[in-house]
């Protein structure tokens, strides 16, 4: 079973309440009349395409699938060269997540009255740590050792996004969105020392999300600015496997990504 920490857990339930409430907002806004008032940019939503770009803070973690009866695999000084011991064996890995950024531009093809598909080629700056309780024996003495290993990724990601609208209630307008993403991370290789002691943790270069999303149109006198919560589930085991204890210990690792997103059309 993946590991679950409390922080994805608060996330989930904020994200599945803001779902909610926009579902509500689109039936409420698309049955209900509109009052009279003045539109700002009233065609807007006819044009054919437009672009813009887009501002946003990510968090991104890792879900874990531990190797199978890790507790009891024997690991060895060769593979744990950064501990002093003659033998090792994992009792915990648990991921914690960083604040990061991600930066792009967008274009934005109108498909229907109310459904849009949106290309927004990005790129995304994030650090995910690792974290190993391990148990260690030396000349037959036994000590705990916890150390966390940092992942740094910068991704290049092309999503390709359904948005479906509802109807404008005067300025604004609620959405829902979803599709999929392909990443490159640019650093997922990199090593982090020439130290030959310092292990570091590589994932593989290339990932698939499946994407999900809830936001706000605002209509101004000269550009649409929107907000977006967004999350993306990586469908790939992304680790690359070492011979060593940290990468060992590990039988699948996924990404995660949440995003609070601020557009400019």
């Amino acid at each position: 079973m993946y590991v679950k920490y409390e922080i994805v857990k608060k996330l989930k339930k904020n994200i599945l309440l803001s779902i909610l409430i926009t579902l509500s907002v689109l039936a409420a806004v698309n049955t209900k009349a509109q009052r009279s008032k003045v539109l700002n940019l009233p065609t807007y939503n006819q044009q054919p395409y437009h672009f813009g770009f887009i501002l946003a803070a990510n968090q991104m973690l890792f879900s874990i699938k531990p190797a199978d009866n890790l507790q009891n695999i024997k690991f060895t000084t060769e593979q744990s060269p950064d501990i002093y011991a003659d033998s090792l064996f994992v009792y915990g890995v648990t991921s914690t997540p960083t604040p990061g950024f991600s930066i792009g531009i967008l274009g934005n093809l109108l498909t229907g009255k109310y459904v849009d598909f949106r290309f927004i080629p990005s790129l995304s700056f994030g650090e995910r740590l690792l974290n190993y309780k391990i148990l260690a024996y030396k000349n037959d003495t036994s000590f705990l050792v916890n150390t966390q290993k940092s992942v740094t990724s910068t991704y290049v990601e092309f999503p390709f996004i359904f948005k479906y609208r509802s109807k404008r209630l005067n300025n604004m307008n609620a959405y829902v969105l979803g599709g999929i993403q392909y990443s490159i991370d640019l650093a997922s290789r990199k090593k982090a020392s020439d130290n030959e002691t310092d292990v570091s943790i590589k994932l593989k270069r290339h990932d698939i999300y499946a994407e999900v999303g809830v936001g706000f149109d605002f209509y101004t006198n000269y550009f649409k600015f929107g907000t977006e919560l967004k999350m993306g589930y990586g469908l790939n085991n992304i680790l690359l496997k070492e011979d060593n204890i940290y990468s060992g210990s590990i039988d699948f690792l996924r990404s995660k990504v949440f995003m609070l997103s601020f557009t400019f059309e």
